[in-house]
């Protein structure tokens, strides 16, 4: 014997130690959820932003008074939070389909923005605002660009199906 633990050892886990698992990978998916939410917000509020908004701040107006060509800063923060909220879905689930839901959340949050029009009639995000509709772009192909590399991604040694002949020397 090498140290191993025995398959059927191994699977046999105490009921508390699997509840405190599925809580915290709940938890995990949650917090991801709720930096989605904030993110998402955050990122169609500056993308409103201009040039000239450091000017209008200086005067004690609203940034979004500015004038000047579009401030494209939101487009690299939201492929940035983006990036993290995936990664830190996969990796407090310990799934990865865990990069599923942030990724429908966020995108139903940038589409419901860009077809809900106002109480005047404008569009909360609109044809012309060219940093939002390429934020959205974006945004989205960075969620699609980390999932296609998770599948594929090899799988790991712990998650591998047994085969026939490891089940019965019992290593894995």
């Amino acid at each position: 014997m090498t140290g191993e633990i025995p398959a059927a050892v191994a699977e046999e886990q105490p009921a508390p130690l699997m509840r405190a698992d599925g809580v915290l990978r709940a938890a995990g998916l949650t917090v991801a959820l709720l930096a989605t939410v904030v993110t998402a917000f955050l990122e169609l509020e500056l993308s409103a932003l201009r040039f000239g908004a450091f000017a209008a701040m200086l005067d004690g107006d609203s940034p979004y008074t500015g004038s000047g060509a579009p401030l494209p800063i939101v487009v690299p923060l939201a492929i940035g939070a983006n990036l993290a909220i995936a990664w830190f879905a996969v990796t407090t689930t310990g799934r990865r389909w865990a990069a599923g839901p942030p990724w429908a959340l966020w995108t139903l949050l940038m589409l419901t923005a860009a077809g809900t029009r106002t109480t005047e009639g404008d569009y909360l995000v609109g044809g012309t605002n060219w940093v939002a509709l390429v934020m959205i772009l974006a945004g989205s192909l960075t969620f699609a660009v980390y999932v296609y590399r998770l599948i594929l991604a090899p799988l790991s040694r712990d998650s591998a199906p047994l085969s026939k002949d490891s089940e019965l020397s019992g290593s894995v």
